[in-house]
């Protein structure tokens, strides 16, 4: 059976856009959860959805940010709708875990995720030890947010994994082409020109 899930972060939001988008693809149920924001703990439709699903059943969201909170929270849901037989599909990323190829992607990118997050814990301990032992005391790099970094990292992960095309990845991290090209040359990315344009 297919099931819609449905969130908007302010009660001003509109959720006419995902539901139309969740019954054109035959979603018999939908959970809506409004003004809820998606950091936050509890979103009551959702955990009723997660009780509520059965084994063969299949999750439609419109985005992944509609239903995780981070990308380790995805990964966690993700891990579980596998163990109970339960697939999740994107309808506007490319993510399809009832494929086995929708199952790769997810997980290459959850790898992905988790080797960059160890590569950066690394670097920076070590960055901060060698700026200790110089007398220099260490702190979050300037010029971007701490919600605009963790974007430019996500963008470096989609970017090396050869995977996505700049549409793809704008509409991913929700952000312009300009920005995405900036996220990546904050990352030391070298942006070559195989970049897939569409």
């Amino acid at each position: 059976m297919k099931i819609g899930y449905a969130r908007v972060s302010t009660k001003e939001q509109n959720l006419d856009l995902q539901i139309d988008g969740l019954k054109k693809v035959g979603c018999k149920q939908i959970y809506k959860d409004f003004g809820v924001s998606g950091s936050k703990a509890s979103r009551p439709n959702l955990d009723k959805m997660l009780e509520n699903l059965r084994p063969n059943d299949t999750v439609i969201i419109w985005k992944l940010d509609r239903l995780g909170r981070s990308l380790k929270d995805l990964v966690t849901l993700v891990e579980r709708f596998n163990s109970q037989n339960i697939g999740l599909q994107s309808l506007n990323d490319p993510i399809d875990t009832t494929t086995a190829q929708g199952k790769l992607v997810f997980n290459i990118f959850a790898s992905l995720a988790e080797f960059e997050k160890d590569v950066i814990r690394e670097r920076t301990m070590a960055g901060l030890a060698s700026a200790r032992a110089r007398g220099r005391v260490g702190g979050r790099p300037k010029g971007l947010s701490e919600e605009a970094q963790k974007k430019a990292k996500t963008a470096k992960i989609l970017y090396e994994s050869q995977k996505f095309s700049i549409k793809e990845m704008t509409t991913q991290l929700n952000i312009s082409k300009k920005t995405l090209y900036c996220y990546l040359r904050y990352m030391g990315v070298a942006i070559g020109s195989d970049l897939k344009k569409s």
